[in-house]
C-alpha cells in the first residue's frame, strides 16, 4: 500500500539527538507492529494486552524522545484498566495518527 505524502501542516516534527539515529527507526517500526496487536486486542476485547502495551509505551516513549507516545501509552493503559473500549480505541487511533504524521529531525 502506498501512503500519500503528508502536507507539511500534517507533519509532526520531533527533534531527537543524533546519537539515537540508529535506534529510532526500529523503535518506530515496533510501535507500528504494536498497532496490529492493538487492533487484534480491541477485536477480542483483550484489555490486558492493551494495558501492557500502553504501559510499555508510557515507559519507553520519552526515553527515545517521543513524549507523545508516552502520553498516549499512559492514557491507553488507564482506559484498558477501566475496560473502556471506546477510549482504548480512541487512543489506538491517536497512536496511528501520530506514527503516520511524525517526521524526525536529528540534531
Amino acid at each position: 500500500m502506498h501512503t500519500p505524502p503528508l502536507a507539511s501542516s500534517d507533519r509532526i516534527i520531533v527533534r531527537i539527538e543524533r546519537d539515537f539515529e540508529s535506534i529510532v527507526p526500529g523503535f518506530l517500526a515496533n510501535r507500528k507492529k504494536d498497532i496490529l496487536t492493538l487492533h487484534r486486542a480491541l477485536a477480542e476485547k483483550d484489555f490486558r494486552t492493551i494495558q501492557l502495551l500502553g504501559h510499555r509505551m508510557k515507559g519507553d516513549g520519552g526515553g527515545y524522545g517521543f513524549d507523545r507516545i508516552s502520553e498516549i501509552g499512559g492514557v491507553m493503559e488507564l482506559a484498558a484498566q477501566r475496560q473502556d473500549y471506546a477510549a482504548s480505541e480512541q487512543h489506538v487511533k491517536q497512536l496511528e495518527t501520530f506514527l503516520a504524521c511524525v517526521h524526525i529531525e536529528y540534531l
